[in-house]
């Protein structure tokens, strides 16, 4: 687990918001923001007060992946991902949101405010190609979300959790005799969200030689898919999936009651994200300046000084 990242540093020690380098402190400022659906973007606006406020003039962009690899490449750009992120591998500043740096343990703590859960639920019970698919789903999950090395696994992979509340996989296997079958036949398919996959496809990888090396898809095209795909309109369909994931708690009208498990697996942050080669120097930002920012409000960076 990441426990701390680099953040932009102002020339001036002891100004947050100095411009550096040769800008002029009046260039634009680029908005990138994710789709509707996605789960990242609902907590985002959430955190911030401006859900339905986002500009026109953004630049939308499919998945996480996509907004970092955008962003760090737009000197003006300016976003936002999931924790899990590579910000250095991405040419990104992570910023400081309400003087508070995001790290494993401001989100365990609760001093950084913006945070989620990554959400899953299953099939229904019955719903499954077969009953042997079923159990294995049903082992995957315990090993994710109760198992000592599942939860280590996603720890390592960016995912926020408390490894001090878990059990040894030796002990929770005697519940899924399951995996000592040769399940090279079945395949775990997953869907929905996009920040998920780090995290999850870690889990998946490690769990494969331990429940008779079976193989899995992965569909994650954003949060509002996760339910659809394995409960909603879609879950018979090209798509479907045996887990549905989200960035977020599932909303009203997703009833995972109907799934076989439904939870949490871990907690995730929203960061604030600039590019590495922004030269003004921004290290923190309120609620208010993020919230101008991305409705309009502000549109230079000389704006923030």
């Amino acid at each position: 687990m990441k426990k701390a990242m680099a953040f932009g540093i102002a020339c001036v020690m002891g100004l947050t918001l100095a411009g550096c380098g040769s800008s002029t402190g009046n260039d634009s400022i680029t908005v990138y923001s994710r789709d509707a659906s996605s789960g990242t973007r609902e907590a985002f606006e959430k955190a911030n007060d401006m859900e339905e406020m986002l500009t026109d003039a953004a630049v939308t962009v499919d998945s996480n992946g996509d907004m970092a690899t955008k962003v760090g490449a737009d000197p003006n750009g300016i976003g936002y991902v999931s924790l899990s992120t590579d910000f250095e591998a991405n040419n990104l500043t992570a910023l400081n949101y309400e003087g508070v740096a995001p790290s494993e343990e401001t989100v365990l703590d609760g001093t950084y405010g913006m945070q989620r859960p990554f959400s899953y639920v299953t099939r229904a019970s019955g719903d499954f190609a077969d009953d042997r698919t079923e159990q294995l789903v049903a082992a995957f999950i315990d090993y994710l979300c109760n198992s000592t090395e599942g939860m280590q696994v996603v720890a390592d992979a960016g995912g926020i959790v408390d490894t001090t509340k878990s059990t040894p996989w030796e002990e929770l296997k005697a519940n899924h005799p399951i995996v000592n079958e040769d399940n090279s036949d079945l395949t775990i398919r997953t869907a929905g969200s996009t920040s998920v996959t780090d995290t999850l496809q870690a889990a998946l990888e490690s769990f494969q030689s331990m429940a008779g090396n079976f193989q899995f898809t992965m569909n994650q095209t954003g949060s509002g898919d996760g339910y659809k795909r394995v409960l909603g309109e879609e879950k018979d369909g090209a798509n479907a999936a045996d887990i549905g994931f989200a960035s977020r708690e599932f909303e009203g009208e997703e009833d995972v009651t109907q799934g076989m498990a439904s939870g949490q697996y871990c907690i995730d942050a929203v960061v604030a994200v600039i590019s590495a080669d922004n030269t003004f120097g921004i290290t923190d930002l309120t609620a208010d300046q993020i919230k101008g920012i991305f409705s309009g409000e502000i549109t230079a960076w000389g704006d923030l000084q």
